[in-house]
C-alpha cells in the first residue's frame, strides 16, 4: 500500500497519525493550525488507497483568516525590510534542502512521482525561492522630468511599484510543492499577503510548505493555507478583499474563475499541450530523444507536454520509427520502483477520458502506431497516434487537452499547414520547432500564435528563468523571475511641484 512514512519533527504539530497509519493534516489559517471534523480524503494515485486526510474547509471558516490577511496581515508584510523578505526567502530554500526527504516521499505517494521526478521537483523549488532576488529588479520605480510638456514645467515625479495587497494563489495538482513555492516567491516578494489554495488530489506539500515558512520567520499572518474543495470556491474567488488572482489550471477553470471574480488582476497560465514542428533537416534522433521525453515527462501531466508532432513529409517515416523506438524504451509501472521511468496519472477520470478520446480518433481515421492500451485504474501505455492532416482538426485529441502522455502525428506539405493547424487550436502556451534552416525558423517564430517558442529542445519552464504564459485558452500575463511580479504590483505616481521656487531657469 502506498502509504507516508514518519515524517520529520518538525511537521509533528501538523498532523495526527491514525492506527491505520493515515495522517490527519490541519489547514494553516493566517497563525492558526485548524483542524475539521469534515474530513477529504487524499489517495494515492499509486494504488488508489487513502494516505492523508485534510479538512474540509468552508467559506465561513475561512472568512476570519482572509479578514485577518485583508485587515493585518498585507501590512505585515508589505512592513517588512526587503533585506528581511530575502532572508527569510533563503532561509526557506535552506529548510527545504534541510527536509529534502519528507518532501520526496510526499511527491512519490501523493503525486506518483519518479524518486529522481520528485528530486527534481524539490531542486527547483529550492532555485526558485534563491532567485527571488531577481524578482526584485521588476519592483524598482521611475524618475519622470517635467520639462518635456509646458504642463507640467517645474514639476517631478517619481513612479513607484507597490503590492496590490491580498492575492489567492491557486496551485494545480501536477507539482503541488513547487508552483505553490514559485507563488509565495513572486507574491510576497512584492510585499503582497498570500492565500493559498492547494489542489484538492494534492494538497499536503503545501501545508508542509507553510509550516516551515513559519520556521523561516515569514510573518504569521500574512499567509493562509486553506483546504476548500475547487467547487465550494466561488465566494472566496468573489471576495472584494481579494485584489489579485493567480492560478495554474485548465483553461475551463480559469474561464470560471475570472467570470466569477469579477475586476481584479489576474496571471492565469492555464491549458496546453504543445506542438512540435519538425524539419526536414533537423538532427532526428535527437529531435524523437527530445519529443518522447517531452510526451512521458511526469506521464504527460504538464501543460507543456508535446500533445500535437507536425513533420515534413519528407522525414515523416523515418521519424515516426524513431518515435516509437524511443517510445518502447519508458518503463510505465510504480514509481517507487527504481526501473520506472513513467508512472501512474492522477486519478481514473482522466484514463477513461484518455480511452474514450483514443475511439474518437480511430474512429476518425487515426491509427495508434505505439501504445493505446490502459494499464489500470491509473496507468497507461504512452501513446502515438498517426492521423492524416485532413482530418485531424475533427479530433477530440486535437480539440482538447488530454492531461497525459498522448500525441497526434502528423505528416505536412508546407509550413503553412503547420502554421494553420498550430494556430486553429483553442490553446497557445508553447511549441517546439526542431531543424537548422534560420529562415524556416524564423518564419514560424513569427506566425505561431503561442507564449514562448522552443528551438531544437522540447518545452519546459523550469523555474520560470525565461518567461512563459499562454495566448488565447492558455492564460492571461506571464510567470517567470521578474516577470510576474509586474502583474502583482500597481504604479502610484507622485508629483512634486516646485513652481515659484527657482530650482530651474528655463529658456
Amino acid at each position: 500500500m502506498a502509504k507516508l512514512g514518519n515524517l520529520s519533527p518538525i511537521f509533528s504539530e501538523i498532523y495526527v497519525e491514525r492506527p491505520d497509519g493515515t495522517k490527519v493534516f490541519k489547514a494553516y489559517l493566517a497563525g492558526e493550525w485548524v483542524g475539521s471534523e469534515s474530513l477529504t480524503e487524499v489517495r494515492s494515485p499509486i494504488d488508489l488507497e487513502a494516505y492523508a486526510y485534510v479538512p474540509r474547509l468552508t467559506y465561513e471558516a475561512v472568512n476570519p483568516a482572509i479578514e485577518k490577511l485583508y485587515i493585518k496581515g498585507r501590512w505585515s508584510i508589505r512592513d517588512m525590510p526587503g533585506e528581511e523578505r530575502r532572508t527569510a526567502y533563503q532561509r526557506l530554500a535552506d529548510l527545504l534542502d534541510k527536509y529534502r526527504e519528507d518532501f520526496v516521499q510526499v511527491l512519490m505517494i501523493g503525486n506518483g512521482k519518479t524518486r529522481a521526478a520528485a528530486n527534481g521537483e524539490v531542486d527547483a523549488t529550492i532555485e526558485r525561492l534563491r532567485r527571488t532576488d531577481m524578482d526584485v529588479r521588476k519592483l524598482y520605480g521611475e524618475y519622470v522630468p517635467g520639462d518635456w510638456s509646458h504642463e507640467s514645467l517645474e514639476a517631478e515625479a517619481i513612479v513607484k511599484r507597490e503590492p496590490i495587497g491580498l492575492v489567492l494563489g491557486v496551485s494545480p495538482f501536477n507539482y503541488p510543492l513547487f508552483d505553490t513555492a514559485a507563488k509565495v516567491a513572486f507574491t510576497m516578494v512584492a510585499g503582497n499577503a498570500i492565500l493559498i489554495k492547494p489542489a484538492s488530489a494534492t494538497p499536503i506539500p503545501a501545508l508542509m510548505l507553510a509550516r516551515l515558512m513559519v520556521e523561516a520567520g515569514f510573518p504569521k499572518e500574512s499567509f493562509a493555507v486553506i483546504t476548500v474543495p475547487g467547487s465550494e470556491m466561488d465566494r472566496i474567488v468573489a471576495d472584494k478583499r481579494i485584489a489579485g488572482i493567480a492560478l495554474t489550471g485548465s483553461a475551463d477553470t480559469g474561464d470560471h474563475v475570472v467570470r466569477v471574480g469579477g475586476l481584479k488582476r489576474y496571471v492565469m497560465e492555464l491549458g496546453g499541450g504543445d506542438p512540435a514542428i519538425v524539419l526536414k533537416d533537423s538532427d532526428l534522433r535527437t529531435a524523437a530523444q527530445k519529443i518522447v521525453t517531452g510526451i512521458t515527462s511526469y506521464s504527460g501531466q504538464r501543460c507543456d507536454s508535446i500533445k500535437l508532432i507536425l513533420a515534413e513529409r519528407e522525414i515523416y517515416d523515418q521519424l515516426k520509427a524513431l518515435l516509437i523506438e524511443e517510445l518502447k524504451k519508458v518503463r510505465v509501472g510504480d514509481p517507487r520502483e527504481p526501473g520506472t521511468t513513467m508512472g501512474p496519472v492522477i486519478d481514473p477520470k482522466t484514463v477513461d477520458e484518455f480511452e474514450m478520446a483514443v475511439k474518437d480518433a480511430v474512429s476518425k481515421g487515426g491509427r495508434v502506431i505505439s501504445g493505446g492500451r490502459r494499464l489500470g485504474p491509473t496507468y497507461i501505455e504512452p501513446t502515438l497516434i498517426e492521423v492524416d492532416k485532413s482530418v485531424v482538426k475533427d479530433l477530440y485529441l486535437y480539440k482538447k487537452e488530454v492531461f497525459l502522455s498522448v500525441a497526434l502525428l502528423v505528416a505536412i506539405d508546407s509550413l503553412d499547414e503547420a502554421i494553420e493547424l498550430v494556430n486553429g487550436r483553442r490553446y497557445g502556451l508553447d511549441a517546439a520547432i526542431f531543424g537548422s534552416d534560420i529562415n524556416k525558423i524564423r518564419k514560424l517564430m513569427r506566425f505561431l500564435e503561442v507564449g514562448a517558442i522552443y528551438v531544437n529542445e522540447y518545452p519546459k519552464h523550469g523555474i520560470g528563468y525565461f518567461p512563459y504564459g499562454g495566448r488565447k485558452d492558455s492564460g492571461v500575463g506571464r510567470e517567470g523571475i521578474g516577470y510576474t511580479v509586474e502583474y502583482l504590483t500597481d504604479y502610484k505616481t507622485i508629483v512634486y511641484n516646485y513652481r515659484g521656487k527657482g530650482i530651474w531657469e528655463y529658456m
